[in-house]
């Protein structure tokens, strides 16, 4: 196994049976759907999902695991998903596989978000990956000049010769700002501009980040809430 299905085999042991489950989308959240599959299919657990993308609803069906809609619960036990950048304060930038809205939907519907990443993703601060930000079509050429006005250099995502779209029909804008010193308040100002649907900043929603080495070894941090 590599690092990123180390730490994913650690966040599946959280699951259990009768829960339902929130499933990411990514390079590593890909792993710990196969795995959830596996013990699926040999009856080893017995779950409900929701995916965050039509790429991990499919691949969640392939494995025989059930998928609901958000109108058939009440509430996520659960949900695994990877990141992109995880700093010190366990902020997280995601959206690398464009599905960032639907990431963090679910992850705010969720008890529980544990986050499952490599080494290479953990960092002092936010930053060096950019950052991804959802907009929607109409008007998006004034939606990404505002969005170049707070500082950063701004790429309109491209598949192929075409503007790369969502599973939600948007457009994707990787925003390079740098070091980002402030997510909070850099959060804030990009929600803030007309157009903009959300950007990739997750800030202090992981309850756990789950942190694989290619040596085998995971290391786990868990949030604690200030009084």
């Amino acid at each position: 196994m590599n690092a990123k299905q180390f730490a994913a085999a650690k966040a599946v042991s959280f699951v259990e049976n009768d829960m339902v489950v929130g499933l990411g989308t990514g390079s590593t959240a890909y792993w710990a759907i196969e795995m959830i599959g596996d013990k699926v299919k040999k009856g080893e657990l017995k779950i409900k999902a929701i995916a965050t993308s039509k790429r991990s609803e499919d691949q969640a069906m392939s494995l025989g695991i059930p998928i609901l809609s958000f109108s058939e619960i009440d509430q996520i036990d659960i949900t695994i998903d990877g990141a992109d950048e995880v700093d010190d304060q366990m902020n997280l930038i995601k959206g690398g596989g464009g599905a960032l809205l639907r990431e963090k939907i679910v992850a705010s519907n969720s008890k529980e978000l544990i986050i499952i990443v490599d080494e290479k993703k953990m960092v002092k601060h936010l930053g060096k990956f950019g950052l991804p930000v959802e907009i929607v079509i109409f008007g998006w050429e004034k939606t990404f000049e505002k969005l170049k006005s707070l500082g950063c250099i701004p790429t309109l995502r491209m598949e192929n010769i075409q503007p790369f779209m969502t599973d939600n029909n948007n457009y994707i804008v990787d925003c390079a700002f740098g070091e980002i010193e402030n997510p909070t308040s850099l959060h804030e100002s990009i929600n803030s501009i007309v157009g903009v649907v959300e950007n990739g900043l997750f800030i202090r929603m992981a309850s756990k980040v789950i942190v694989g080495f290619e040596n085998g070894e995971v290391r786990e941090e868990s949030r604690v809430e200030s009084l």
